[in-house]
């Protein structure tokens, strides 16, 4: 099975060219690593330290997390294991917004990406 973790240059290049000038939601399943070699953390551990230095970013985006939950239970796919360690779902008033924030050279992305294994990022409207 193919693993992500960031977005590929194709797949952003054709995200800008969505026509949207609306509020927008993005979808974010998370699989984190048992244990971030680097820092000795845990994947969940390593995701909050991003989450704190990223808040100032979604700020200053306007964004909002509109749900933050954490898989119980698979009731349509695989019974015997779940996909996914953490869903988020973060509103952006636009996609500039959302651009502007991810592509900022001090956004603390590098964070993120120590924490997971496994990651989808779906935009939904």
């Amino acid at each position: 099975m193919e693993t992500y973790f960031e977005a590929d240059k194709d797949q952003f290049k054709a995200f800008l060219q969505l026509p949207t000038d609306q509020p927008l939601q993005m979808l974010n399943l998370l699989k984190f690593k048992e244990k971030v070699a680097s820092t000795g953390l845990t994947g969940a551990e390593q995701y909050a330290k991003y989450m704190v230095a990223a808040t100032p970013f979604f700020q200053n985006a306007n964004a909002k997390i509109l749900y933050s939950g954490t898989p119980q239970f698979t009731l349509i796919g695989p019974l015997e294991k779940l996909e996914w360690d953490k869903v988020l779902i973060v509103e952006y008033a636009s996609k500039a917004d959302f651009v502007n924030m991810v592509t900022q050279k001090e956004y603390p992305d590098h964070l993120r990406k120590l924490a997971l294994v496994d990651a989808r990022l779906i935009f939904c409207s």
